[in-house]
């Protein structure tokens, strides 16, 4: 187990992209780099593998122990926490995923609920994490909240009643979510020790007037200094300065969604951005048009200009 894996979750933590070949199969040489992008030019060394961003849902069992074994090898010394996705729509592939991230010593694990097979009530959906976390009980477990993607609208809220005394090893919630409604029951009910990680980028700013104690995002792999900032101008009170920032990455995504913006067009203008290659998204998710990152890098440039 790391020795970062009680250490309570907060600030910005990185949804990693995973990088493929130009055929679509894992490539493992581009994460040691990646890592270095991270922690040196952006200033995050917190990340989330293997989720959304990541693609997770769309990786065998066995890609995304391979995966997770790199990430946790080459972020070791460099990264503070390592928080892996290991939520599947099957019960026993989580459980498989889970005890694998105890074996790699990962510093928390999450878990997205199942999107086929729905629960449908807050009772069930606690008693699936609950059987996933079982296997893994001495990891920092969260649950992973998105309605938009997983079609699942139990408040997240009433998910947290009494999920402590059912998973003792529970320790908070990505919440990607706009219900800021919601969002802030979760915050006003959280014990000292847990954390509620807002996920939707271009609202941090609201989400951190309402307590959230960090935030989980795809677009802090490339915006992650300038969002550190609004971080730190939200906490020394600096309101026009931290409102300033957001707006600013409000318009890039706004431009971004006008010309098309998906997971293959986050992913490269990662590409485009960091010089990295992350490669293209597996199908069903398409590759993006060339001019549609450089248009969007360009406005990137133009709202974040190099000083």
């Amino acid at each position: 187990m790391s020795q970062s894996a009680g250490k309570k979750l907060t600030g910005l933590i990185a949804a990693t992209f995973t990088p493929f070949t130009s055929q679509g199969e894992v490539n493992l040489s581009e994460i040691g780099p990646y890592i270095d992008y991270l922690t040196e030019k952006q200033g995050v060394n917190k990340i989330f593998v293997n989720g959304t961003t990541g693609e997770g849902m769309s990786l065998s069992v066995a890609e995304r122990k391979l995966l997770a074994e790199d990430w946790c090898r080459k972020a070791k010394g460099k990264m503070e926490q390592v928080i892996l996705h290991v939520g599947c729509t099957s019960l026993k592939d989580s459980q498989e995923l889970a005890r694998h991230a105890v074996e790699i010593g990962v510093d928390g694990i999450a878990v997205i609920a199942p999107s086929f097979f729905k629960p449908r009530s807050a009772e069930s959906l606690r008693a699936y994490l609950q059987e996933v976390a079982g296997v893994a009980p001495t990891v920092p477990f969260y649950y992973y909240h998105l309605p938009a993607l997983t079609g699942i609208n139990l408040p997240a809220s009433d998910l947290l009643e009494g999920i402590e005394t059912l998973i003792p090893s529970f320790r908070g919630v990505k919440f990607s979510g706009t219900d800021l409604m919601d969002f802030g029951q979760c915050v006003s009910r959280i014990l000292p020790h847990w954390s509620v990680l807002y996920g939707v980028d271009e609202q941090l700013l609201a989400a951190l007037a309402l307590g959230a104690s960090g935030a989980v995002g795809s677009t802090y792999n490339y915006l992650g200094s300038h969002m550190n900032k609004l971080v730190s101008e939200f906490e020394s009170g600096n309101l026009v300065q931290a409102r300033s920032l957001q707006f600013k990455m409000q318009e890039l995504i706004r431009y971004a969604i006008k010309v098309g913006f998906d997971l293959g067009v986050n992913k490269q203008l990662m590409n485009e951005v960091s010089g990295l290659q992350l490669g293209p998204p597996r199908l069903p998710l398409m590759p993006c048009p060339q001019e549609h990152a450089v248009s969007i890098k360009q406005k990137y440039q133009h709202l974040f200009p190099i000083r």
